[in-house]
């Protein structure tokens, strides 16, 4: 699927996948040695992630049930785990530095 952020009209993602299972939620991109440019992944329900067993850093896009962004951690390292977020619905993972100047707090995004 596509990711469009709507404020900005911009495209995010042109290969996005989604993990609405608890395996796929918990195992998400362990198997993954990297992202390619346009892939990403969208877990739901999520309100926070783990790094545990990851290859590579990423940038996750946290979203509340209207998919409006709430929290962005831009180049979150193997090893660590998010903080529980508030109203998070969802997160969408993407490539490390995929954010910078298309994502911003605030903003609101659409899967196609």
């Amino acid at each position: 699927m596509k990711v469009f952020n709507i404020t900005s009209q911009k495209e995010i993602s042109s290969q996005a996948m989604k993990a609405d299972t608890f395996m796929a939620r918990l195992f998400g991109l362990i198997p993954r040695e990297s992202l390619g440019a346009e892939e990403g992944l969208w877990l739901e329900p999520c309100n926070s992630i783990h790094m545990c067993f990851m290859r590579f850093p990423i940038d996750a896009v946290f979203m509340d049930k209207n998919l409006k962004v709430i929290k962005i951690l831009e180049n979150f390292k193997p090893w660590h785990f998010s903080p529980f977020i508030s109203g998070a619905r969802g997160v969408l993972e993407l490539p490390a530095g995929r954010c910078a100047g298309r994502i911003s707090l605030g903003d609101v995004l659409e899967f196609r």
